[in-house]
């Protein structure tokens, strides 16, 4: 008896010469394209227009989607004055109103209180300008004009002045 079996084991499945050149020249062939069309993939990349890199249309792509402008007569102030800073002094109730009543109305972080003249006193005696110096560079916890660097001086020294006045 013939063992047939191990002889297929080692056959090859190209059988004729035509078959062993078309294995060949593909064998050239795909690893050649390839490379080509690979380095035209690599060496094609578009370059951005000068336009797209102009520092306007970079700033157009990149800028807030939007913006929120709150008036004071929305946010509870005077009428006429916009809230953060402006061009005309806002009156001290107003700023008060804006800024500072959220430490000065609670006492939150040591913040004397609105019209507590028990906690106003020392403050005043040390005089006005030290007052208003506070109030604009900042203390302790009150960060420079009560958190919004945007108020004019003059502003913060109104709401200092209505401040001051409540607690006499």
């Amino acid at each position: 008896m013939k063992d047939e079996g191990s002889s297929h084991a080692h056959s090859s499945p190209i059988k004729t010469p035509k078959q062993l050149i078309v294995v060949v020249v593909l064998a050239f062939l795909i690893p050649v394209v390839g490379i080509i069309l690979l380095t035209q993939l690599v060496t094609s990349s578009k370059a951005p227009s000068a336009k797209a890199l102009d520092p306007e249309a970079v700033a157009e792509r990149i800028r807030p989607v939007a913006d929120v402008a709150i008036s004071a007569e929305a946010a509870g102030g005077a009428p006429g004055a916009a809230a953060g800073g402006t061009t005309e002094v806002a009156s001290g109730d107003a700023v008060y109103n804006q800024v500072c009543a959220a430490c000065h109305g609670t006492g939150v972080a040591g913040a004397p209180k609105f019209g507590d003249k028990g906690a106003w006193a020392p403050r005043i005696a040390k005089g006005k300008d030290a007052l208003y110096t506070s109030a604009l560079k900042g203390l302790n916890a009150m960060p420079p004009k009560g958190g919004n660097p945007s108020l004019a001086d003059d502003a913060v020294k109104a709401a200092v002045d209505y401040m001051v006045n409540a607690a006499k």
